[in-house]
């Protein structure tokens, strides 16, 4: 299945009847209610509402970084309390480049759910009917089996990527802007800087009037990028686990799947003092 969905694609999936559960992932870092507040006032009709904070993440220890990824156990336990079985085809879009839908469809791949897209272009170019009533969400009445996360890398790999330096196998890329990669403008972490050794492909340059731009330019960029080192050996982070899901879209969206997730990424690398820093 294509990682992306065109509006007019889903139209027609909409008005065939096709078993789909649409999932509206708006969010705002710095007002969390925003997305909900959002969904209410007007939606893609029968979409349920994802938040971030609450059906995404796990609890923050202040060591596990600020959006941390859910054990796998309770991750299936979310997915039966929204209905998410493993025959249905999911839907995800945001207003803010599918950056938190790029979130879920990761979270799904990554526990063996393949029937899963992100609409291109999010709701700014759904120009379909807006609904406001709220579509119940129907949980399943069993969990769904428990899969252990899939390309996903741990801090202590990261730690020995960075002690290995220039003789690491593995690259790492950050999706932050280049002033926050530098350690400049940092206002949601509490020490500035990065990854020793990391890259630096900031997100946004992934969209071109906020969608995804061709797959053709795409694999040009991160080539450029990346050089010789194979999309297996890549490991993508942000500040928390959000836009690093974003650049792994856009890899798999030009060709080159099987990139990996370091979901603590900076808010949790940076919360010990005893681990190196960049700036």
């Amino acid at each position: 299945m294509h990682p992306l969905i065109t509006p007019n694609q889903l139209e027609e999936l909409i008005n065939t009847g096709a078993d789909i559960l649409i999932c509206d992932c708006r969010f705002d870092l710095g007002n969390p209610h925003a997305g909900r507040d959002a969904y209410n006032t007007g939606h893609i009709p029968g979409a349920i509402y994802v938040d971030l904070d609450r059906d995404l993440s796990a609890e923050k220890t202040g060591q596990n970084g600020r959006h941390p990824l859910p054990s796998p156990s309770a991750w299936a336990q979310t997915k039966q309390r929204l209905g998410i079985d493993s025959g249905v085809h999911v839907i995800a879009y945001d207003a803010h480049g599918s950056v938190y839908a790029s979130r879920l469809w990761w979270m799904l791949k990554a526990s063996g759910h393949d029937q899963v897209q992100v609409l291109d272009g999010g709701l700014n170019a759904w120009n379909g009917s807006i609904g406001t009533v709220p579509r119940e969400v129907l949980p399943l009445k069993t969990t769904p089996p428990v899969q252990p996360w899939s390309g996903l890398v741990t801090v202590d790999a990261i730690e020995a990527c960075v002690a290995a330096g220039r003789q690491a196998a593995q690259c790492i890329v950050d999706a932050r802007a280049e002033d926050r990669y530098r350690g400049e403008n940092e206002t949601l972490d509490p020490v500035g800087g990065h990854i020793p050794g990391s890259l630096n492909r900031f997100f946004k340059y992934n969209l071109s009037s906020g969608q995804f731009k061709s797959p053709d330019a795409l694999r040009i960029e991160f080539m450029d990028l990346l050089g010789n080192t194979a999309a297996s050996n890549v490991i993508h982070q942000c500040g928390s686990g959000v836009t690093a899901c974003h650049n792994l879209l856009a890899m798999e969206v030009a060709g080159l799947p099987g990139s990996l997730l370091y979901a603590g990424s900076w808010s949790e690398w940076c919360a010990d003092p005893r681990r190196p820093i960049a700036q």
